[in-house]
């Protein structure tokens, strides 16, 4: 089991006991929807409230540098916080559920799927594979267009996932993201029509 998954799978047991609402983003996401490729980090989105701080810190201090300021600090003002686990030194980034009508979206469509490749692989939740498309189009945005890995990403889940993309869910959210002219390019590389 690679250092992401246990990781992953660590923080989800974690953020289940605790009651916390959570899914899985960033690379990781993409690969399950995709096609997988190594990560530096693991994304999380938690629906963290200040009763679950304790709870968390808790429950990681053993095994990761955890910030307790910082998790305060991110769950205050719904930004993010990491925590890296002390063996792998691989680091998890954490980002606190925000109150708007997409976060919301996105929350509605999370998902249970294995962490891994094998029998018996244990489960998380992650991000539906509109969401990841949408994510990583905003963090190419967000980059100044240079993150191109962003853009790949995106085109290994359009491609794996053509027959079942929920079109009018990427384009009706891709323009409240402001990035309608980035998704009309990777879907026209994809060679996926329609709306």
């Amino acid at each position: 089991m690679s250092d992401a998954i246990r990781v992953a799978q660590f923080l989800a047991e974690v953020l289940e006991k605790l009651g916390v609402v959570y899914w899985i983003g960033g690379s990781m996401a993409s690969s399950t929807h995709g096609l997988p490729r190594s990560t530096q980090d693991v994304d999380l989105v938690a629906e963290l409230k200040e009763e679950h701080i304790d709870g968390l810190v808790a429950a990681l201090e053993n095994d990761f540098y955890i910030d307790r300021q910082a998790v305060q600090r991110a769950v205050s003002s719904q930004r993010s916080f990491n925590v890296i686990h002390l063996d792998s030194m691989y680091k998890a980034d954490i980002f606190i559920l925000g109150s708007t009508p997409y976060a919301q979206a996105e929350k509605a469509r999370r998902r249970l799927d294995p962490l891994g490749n094998w029998p018996g692989a244990p489960t998380a939740y992650f991000c539906s594979a509109e969401d990841i498309v949408l994510q990583k189009l905003v963090w190419f945005r967000k980059s100044g267009d240079v993150l191109t890995k962003q853009l790949d990403d995106v085109q290994q889940v359009l491609k794996v996932q053509a027959k079942t993309i929920d079109l009018g869910y990427l384009h009706h959210w891709a323009i409240e993201l402001g990035v309608t002219d980035l998704l009309d390019v990777v879907l026209t590389d994809s060679g996926i029509t329609g709306s």
